[in-house]
């Protein structure tokens, strides 16, 4: 029998520890920070004080997205808190979508049960990890809200007197909602479009071995930069939003 282009949507578990279940896309998450964690420590390493040309590309892109975030919530001091977290969000998306596209990374596993499991798998195309990241994200809006404008008046924009402002009463309500729908658009945008790609080029693979998978690879790095800052972007404008009173 021929076989066919196989697609497997959740992601395959290699063991359990401790009661927690291993999958391929936690080994892969693993490899991610272990790479990050050297990058940083390679690159803090090599600072110098009078730096080179490769040196000041990276602090004029550093001071460049910062400014950028100060500019956005109109404090500095608010920059240099988020700066760290969204910059990680970045890095963590970005990296993991490039490891998509290192050899070994769902080409390398074992037969189990009569079906073939790979050992590493892309991080993002595992709902678990972008829902993870949503959470995050929305848990850091939703608290920076409450301590920048206070609970009172936070609340406020969703739950105003209905005696007062029954039409801000209602409006409130479908904001309610629109926070809560920020965790699905969060995660499915991320998950959705790394999972698409991927299955994009399992069937370029599959029609045309050679010449198919390369241009498709190179629109999805693109995808994979363009989907990090597109998450660690929404995690600033709603954070925005959030310490920005209602009116």
């Amino acid at each position: 029998m021929e076989e066919g282009i196989h697609v497997v949507l959740a992601p395959e578990q290699l063991g359990v520890l401790w009661g927690i279940p291993i999958t391929n896309t936690l080994i892969t998450s693993w490899i991610v920070i272990a790479l990050l964690v050297v990058l940083a420590f390679s690159i803090g390493t090599r600072l110098k004080m009078t730096p080179g040309r490769l040196q000041t590309l990276f602090e004029w892109l550093v001071e460049f997205i910062y400014d950028y975030v100060a500019e956005i919530l109109e404090s500095r001091d608010l920059a240099r808190k988020f700066f760290p977290l969204l910059v990680t969000l970045f890095l963590f998306i970005f990296t993991a979508n490039l490891l998509e596209f290192t050899p070994g990374i769902g080409s390398i596993g074992f037969f189990h049960e009569g079906a073939f499991a790979p050992l590493l798998r892309s991080v993002n195309t595992d709902l678990n990890v972008t829902l993870a990241l949503a959470v995050i994200a929305f848990v850091v809006i939703e608290v920076t809200g409450i301590v920048v404008v206070g609970l009172g008046k936070y609340f406020s924009k969703f739950f105003p007197n209905p005696f007062k402002n029954p039409i801000g009463s209602v409006v409130g309500f479908i904001e309610v909602f629109s926070e809560l729908a920020r965790l699905v658009s969060f995660s499915f945008r991320l998950y959705g479009n790394i999972l698409a790609g991927e299955v994009l080029i399992l069937v370029a693979t599959y029609f045309i071995p050679y010449a198919g998978p390369v241009p498709l690879m190179a629109f999805e790095v693109f995808v994979g930069f363009i989907q990090a800052a597109i998450f660690a972007l929404l995690t600033l404008f709603f954070i925005k939003i959030a310490i920005t009173p209602a009116h």
